[in-house]
């Protein structure tokens, strides 16, 4: 395995508990600096797996977007099979992920559950909340090596499968999900997909989705826990919330929860021991207004601090890849 390259020599701060910071001065135009600079902080990201750019002042979605665009090598992408649909901003520009903000969001890596994940994940701070609402990071290969042996050979060995039921009481529905009312398009999605599916009398669907809990990083072949075992879970619902959906729906009618690749179902101590994993290797830094954070989404999880006030943050994803 070859080492990652050395970053290039640029103001970066690299104190401890905090992702790498990476000051600068992006003068009137963010998009010209990234452009100029989009080689620089692929390198860092390289090396580190995520960079906060501060400095940027990012105020407004248009030049966000931009900034996205010309940090990417094709563009943004659009969402695919939310489980809380975002709001499309316009070129490619989404808003976060809906989301309660007195809750934890715990980490993962984004859209684990398709074939073909973004490589990239960009979020910028148009407004900072009044307090918390940071966006947490985890290096996905430390978490593995710290994850029991056994454990991380069965997921090695099954996977892990997403089941997920779209219904009108809570997340998205099969129409929102898949960008489409047509019963047929969404058959067609499902099967180049390699996702199970099947129609409830009353219209509602039921998806089930296998995919690998371990990959090896494509560019330095790390292994890492890559996957949203945890986040979709369950036992990642409040608990009146889950009580409640699994009396009106039974155990098997949930939004979504996740199994092992057999099908077995993944005990609520199984989910605390992965984000016991992920808070033991977890960098976090206050949002400031005009920070850009930027993500190698295949070796980074991230996820979301309660906070209080208002928070306008921003979220691109680029860059494909199938693993």
């Amino acid at each position: 395995m070859s080492a990652p390259p050395r970053p290039p020599a640029v103001n970066l701060d690299l104190r401890a508990g905090r992702p790498p910071i990476l000051w600068t001065d992006g003068g009137p135009d963010p998009a010209a600096w990234a452009a100029q600079h989009r080689h620089e902080v692929r390198q860092i990201l390289a090396r580190y797996g995520s960079v906060l750019v501060r400095g940027l002042g990012l105020r407004d979605q248009g030049r966000t977007a931009a900034v996205m665009a010309r940090l990417s090598t094709a563009g943004l992408l659009g969402e695919r099979e939310p489980f809380a649909p975002r709001t499309q901003l316009g070129d490619g520009l989404l808003s976060a992920t809906p989301w309660p903000a007195s809750q934890q969001m715990c980490l993962h890596n984004e859209l684990s559950y398709v074939p073909d994940p973004p490589s990239f994940m960009f979020f910028a701070c148009l407004a900072p909340p009044t307090s918390g609402g940071a966006t947490p990071v985890g290096d996905a290969a430390a978490v593995l090596a710290a994850l029991p042996p056994a454990l991380v050979a069965r997921f090695e060995r099954e996977g892990w499968l997403l089941v997920r039921h779209y219904n009108d009481d809570i997340g998205a529905s099969w129409a929102e999900a898949f960008g489409t009312g047509d019963r047929g398009a969404v058959e067609h999605y499902c099967r180049s997909q390699g996702i199970e599916f099947t129609w409830d009398a009353d219209g509602g669907l039921r998806t089930r989705q296998r995919r690998r809990a371990v990959v090896r990083h494509p560019v330095d072949g790390r292994p890492c826990w890559f996957n949203q075992v945890a986040f979709l879970s369950e036992w990642a619902l409040d608990p009146d919330v889950r009580e409640y959906l699994t009396d009106l729906h039974g155990p098997d009618g949930l939004p979504f929860t996740t199994r092992y690749g057999n099908g077995e179902p993944i005990g609520e101590d199984v989910v605390n021991l992965v984000n016991e994993a992920y808070a033991a290797h977890t960098l976090r830094e206050p949002w400031q207004a005009g920070d850009l954070l930027v993500l190698d989404n295949i070796r980074t999880a991230h996820g979301r601090d309660p906070y209080e006030g208002d928070r306008t943050v921003v979220a691109g994803m680029s860059d494909p890849i199938r693993l």
